[in-house]
């Protein structure tokens, strides 16, 4: 087992990483910019380690300062958490030519899955249903024209090195599909440094649907079930729940056995997610993979009481998994609390917290690195905390939620606790009727 390891990253996920190797005997080192000098992850790690000023590119995402952390600290092992260097596979290799684990993918499977035209390519290998649409890369318009009309409109544009939704564009009609062509492709390559663009058929009605794989490095894999993430804005998720209440039996069984033989067929080894896009019929579809640890782990590690940070660093050390899959037995949701102001267009709200009071209670749990006092700064994503609910059913878990909100009390800046209240009130959400367009028609009331 590993003696020390080092957590590449911030905030929350860095504590949720600190307090699981706190448990296992594990010690713990923590990498922080100037701007998270007084964040909770640095307090709570055994060693810190200061990396850089607040811009990412200077601090985070500088492979060489936190090499030398490691290096310094003789840590045996990086966690990457997720965003950041996560799924970056020259850091992954990196870590191994420098002797120390990376716990997460390898460089060659985050290749091959991190792109999306080869990961598509792959989920066809291993015979997992894919969205109807191009083989790779599409070489010039005159090959996306082509697609289209073989397609069939609604189509969907999409980067291959994309994600947040950038390079994205939905096509309706051929006459729309060369300004949908140029824009996506000048999105793309000043977001990531390249333009190569693929087109599926764009599924309507669609929920996004998530199944939790583990792998080991023996070549077995399991799943823990589904997590419903179709409450989006702007390809961003807002909050989750487990279970679906879309899912049925059959269906769960047949989403979970194509994402555990598409771990198996790749020999995939940690935790992941393969991504689907489900139509209003249950079909599913390939849509990616997430070779890391997802904002979103907590709900299913509630509702199969399962550690999954303490599952990533077992297998990074050689442990084998049971192989058995885990189905969910309680309802759990969770809601991301960004400091943004949902009543101006979800405007970033950063500053100092004045006043803080946390929501507790049977089956409430606080994912958090703020309290009074502290600043949050303008630099990095804007979650600042994930309330997480469990209960016997999903009715329960609403009415939970909606008590643990009316608690949660920040003072000093906005949050989105008002759109998430709102949320557990509307209609169509306690119905469980929505898809991966329900917030363009969500209007915050004042």
């Amino acid at each position: 087992m590993f003696k020390k390891i080092l957590i590449a990253n911030r905030g929350e996920i860095a504590l949720r990483v600190i307090r699981t190797c706190k448990e296992m005997g594990i010690k713990t080192v923590a990498v922080y910019s100037t701007a998270d000098a007084e964040s909770l992850h640095v307090r709570f790690a055994d060693e810190a380690v200061c990396i850089g000023p607040p811009s990412s590119a200077e601090s985070y995402l500088k492979m060489s300062n936190i090499i030398s952390a490691a290096e310094i600290t003789n840590a045996d092992a990086i966690h990457p958490g997720y965003g950041f260097l996560s799924e970056n596979a020259k850091f992954s290799n990196l870590c191994e030519e420098h002797n120390i684990k990376f716990i997460g993918a390898t460089g060659k499977m985050i290749d091959q899955m991190g792109d999306k035209a080869n990961a598509k390519a792959t989920m066809k290998a291993a015979g997992v249903p894919c969205v109807p649409g191009s083989e790779g890369i599409i070489a010039d318009f005159a090959e996306c024209e082509k697609l289209a009309k073989l397609t069939g409109y609604p189509v969907m544009l999409k980067a291959s090195a994309g994600g947040g939704g950038k390079g994205m564009r939905a096509v309706y009609k051929a006459e729309n599909l060369k300004d949908a062509w140029d824009s996506a492709r000048h999105e793309s390559k000043a977001a990531f440094g390249n333009n190569d663009m693929y087109m599926e058929k764009l599924i309507e009605e669609p929920r996004h649907i998530e199944i939790q794989i583990v792998g080991d490095s023996y070549g077995k894999a399991c799943h823990l079930s589904e997590r419903d993430c179709s409450v989006q804005r702007r390809h961003q998720k807002l909050t989750e729940e487990t279970p679906s209440p879309f899912m049925t039996d059959e269906l769960r069984e047949q989403m979970g056995n194509a994402a555990v033989k598409a771990a198996e067929f790749i020999n995939y080894e940690g935790a992941g997610t393969i991504e689907f896009l489900v139509d209003k019929h249950r079909n599913f579809y390939f849509m990616e993979m997430n070779t890391r640890i997802q904002v979103e782990h907590p709900i299913t590690e509630e509702v199969v009481n399962y550690d999954l940070i303490r599952e990533q660093i077992l297998v990074a050390a050689g442990v084998p998994i049971s192989g058995r899959n885990y189905y969910p037995q309680l309802h759990a949701i969770e809601c991301r609390i960004n400091a943004e102001d949902p009543y101006n267009n979800f405007r970033p709200s950063p500053g100092k917290i004045v006043t803080l009071h946390t929501p507790g209670g049977h089956g409430v749990r606080m994912d958090t690195h703020v309290y009074a006092g502290y600043t949050i700064p303008p630099n990095y994503d804007s979650m600042i905390a994930k309330l997480i609910v469990t209960a016997q059913t999903r009715e329960e878990a609403i009415n939970k939620m909606k008590r643990a909100l009316d608690e949660f009390v920040i003072e000093g800046i906005k949050t989105t606790i008002p759109f998430h209240r709102q949320l557990m009130d509307h209609p169509d959400y306690v119905a469980g009727n929505y898809t991966t367009k329900f917030m363009e028609d969500f209007v915050m009331k004042a």
